[in-house]
């Protein structure tokens, strides 16, 4: 992509299944689970910049000793800082104590992370500072053991401000108005009345206290928690829970927004946010992994039994299709080929704007996430050349042997053209000096392109705002002097706002809702920016089920490659000597290459629940008015 906009956060869980000792023999190591849940860490690393943390719960400690674990970073690479820590850390402990390098016992009593449970957070912060108190796993502490809970996920709520309402109805006054604080809190307020009410029941029984404790780890109702608490929420959401004594949870959203896998065997149960990690740390196969079903939560407890319940009702899956198009990993094999799926449905529309010109068109793409659906673009240009050459041979028998050599080397020319350069840092407050320097962000490959001939085709991921397009793309492209310049996007054009994992949300960034302003205002139509001004504030009124995104009628009175004209207009500076010419991906045809991820409110504002129409008239409101504030 080459605007840098914020990925989804990653999550990491791991229960170790069978007892310490099993992994120190087998593995050499008690920390077995914790240098695991560093591979499912880096090997998610595209999903947090900004901070990490890891936690961990040791199982049947005695009173007296700490039995969790919690370190945070956010420093420059925080996953590294984070584990050099604690391995510094225990390799101090055993230089001064070697006898006890083998003994387990002595390990999980005297070092940190040295349990059974781990639970692993990467953070790309969406609202709000990146400092380290930001970072997950977040802990609500409690001196009885069952009332402790751990908790990091990836989501975005929508309905903040009427949860955190619920929580002063009910008498609490919380520390901070946050997704991530109100979510710990609901949770926590349910976790408390499960154990109250385990507690009045055995203390009605004649337990004593310590009894209860005991007897309320092995009974506590999680299904019964997490409806309680989850019951209200609207958003996007895979949250991982840890309790104190050992029980365990992850859950997922009632529309599948966000992405969940895990895996099992007899030694370990594992949940990531990307199906690779998984692959890659444990060795085992695609199909032995699953994804977590939507509105469904993974109870493990503290005996190792688990289950799958559904914990809430749910709605039509809407996966995140932008989680295919750029946000993980393409070494996963779905993912793998539905980028090189976006790539080939793309090649029609490349000829057209090429005028079928193949033998003067030179095609690339920007890296690096475009590189995979570059690649099927190749592959369909190639079957595209190969059936010209069949038909040219077919209709002429004739062909002296000069002339089947230059059909038979009829090929599409592809090279590397644009090069990301190290990432240079804004610390010139000048702003013209600024933009100079933005306008290297990108190098280019000399003396490939023919001048004035040529016509550059060049495929991108995804185009949000536009800025690195204007700035750099296109003018470091024109140095090379191509007839043509044919911006590729994979993805359709971004309208509206994400509020469900990542903070696109205010409109005003996105170059297509520029480009449809500005058409507007080009055809005299300037009322209807002030009547869906009016529209979307009664709409805010309403209950938040009964809204509708209005935002919509900004778009319909063009079509698509109108837009997509304008946005050639608005990001080609008059220096440009190429013509400039924009492509976006269809939604049928994104729909086509992503069937099982459906979720495409960015590009069609058709939101999987009732907040994000909320939020995108918010967001249109903020706008007109000049308001910089956070649309959710």
């Amino acid at each position: 992509m080459s605007d840098a906009i914020k990925h989804e956060c990653g999550i990491a869980f791991i229960r170790l299944l069978r007892p310490l000792e099993y992994y120190q023999q087998k593995y050499g190591s008690a920390f077995y689970g914790f240098n695991k849940l560093y591979l499912l860490m880096e090997k998610q690393h595209n999903r947090g910049q900004d901070g990490a943390g890891i936690a961990s719960i040791k199982f049947n400690v005695p009173p007296g000793t700490p039995y969790i674990s919690r370190l945070r970073s956010n420093a420059a690479n925080p996953i590294k800082d984070i584990f050099a820590t604690v391995n510094t850390a225990v390799n101090e402990a055993f230089a001064a104590n070697p006898d006890y390098r083998h003994d387990v016992s002595w390990q999980k009593q005297n070092l940190e992370f040295c349990g059974e449970l781990y639970l692993g957070h990467l953070r790309y912060g969406t609202f709000g500072n990146n400092s380290i108190h930001a970072c997950h796993p977040f802990l609500r502490a409690n001196n009885w053991i069952t009332r402790n809970l751990l908790l990091a996920g990836n989501f975005n709520l929508t309905n903040i401000d009427a949860l955190f309402n619920m929580l002063i109805g009910i008498g609490q006054h919380p520390v901070r108005y946050s997704d991530t604080v109100t979510i710990l809190e609901k949770i926590g307020y349910a976790l408390d009345e499960e154990n109250n009410l385990l507690h009045r029941k055995y203390k009605n029984e004649g337990y004593s206290k310590r009894e209860i404790s005991e007897l309320i780890a092995k009974k506590i109702d999680i299904d019964s928690m997490l409806k309680n608490a989850c019951r209200s929420w609207d958003g996007g959401y895979v949250i991982c829970g840890l309790l104190g004594h050992g029980d365990a949870f992850v859950i997922r959203d009632p529309a599948g927004i966000r992405p969940a896998f895990y895996y099992q065997d007899d030694e370990i149960l594992v949940v990531t946010s990307e199906r690779p990690p998984i692959q890659t740390a444990f060795n085992v196969p695609y199909d032995e992994i699953r994804e977590l079903p939507p509105a469904h939560a993974l109870v493990i407890r503290r005996d190792g039994k688990f289950s799958l319940k559904q914990f809430t009702r749910s709605l039509p899956k809407q996966a995140c299709s932008f989680e295919r198009i750029y946000f993980s990993r393409g070494t996963d094999r779905d993912i793998y080929r539905e980028r090189k799926e976006l790539g080939k449905r793309l090649v029609p529309a490349v000829l057209k704007a090429l005028d079928n010109d193949i033998e003067n068109s030179i095609f690339s793409f920007i890296p690096n996430t475009a590189e995979t659906c570059f690649f099927g673009m190749k592959e369909e240009l190639k079957a595209h050349c190969n059936r010209i050459k069949l038909e040219k041979i077919a209709a002429n028998k004739n062909l002296t042997q000069e002339e089947l050599e230059k059909i038979i080397n009829f090929t599409p020319r592809f090279e590397k053209i644009a090069v990301k350069d190290a990432k240079l840092r804004t610390f010139i407050s000048s702003d013209g000096l600024r933009e100079q320097l933005a306008a290297h962000v990108y190098d280019i490959t000399y003396g490939i392109v023919r001048p004035h001939l040529d016509s550059l085709v060049v495929i991108d991921d995804s185009i949000v705002r536009g800025t690195t397009m204007r700035q750099s793309i296109l003018r470091i492209l024109d140095r090379t002097r191509p007839r043509k310049i044919v911006i590729v996007s994979s993805a359709p054009q971004i309208r509206y706002p994400d509020c469900y994992g990542i903070d696109m949300a205010s409109l005003g960034q996105f170059i297509a809702f520029e480009a449809a302003v500005e058409l507007l205002k080009e055809n005299h139509q300037e009322q209807l920016l002030l009547d869906v001004y009016e529209e979307a504030r009664e709409q805010l009124k309403l209950p938040m089920k009964e809204m509708v995104n209005v935002v919509k009628n900004i778009y319909r009175p063009f079509s698509a490659e109108a837009i997509s004209i304008k946005i050639a207009e608005l990001l080609t500076a008059e220096t440009i000597n190429a013509e400039v010419q924009f492509i976006y991906q269809t939604i049928e045809d994104l729909h086509a290459a992503c069937p099982n991820h459906l979720g495409d409110w960015y590009f069609t504002g058709d939101y999987p629940t009732p907040g994000g129409n909320k939020v995108v008239n918010q967001a249109y409101v903020n706008y007109i008015e000049g308001n910089h504030a956070r649309a959710y």
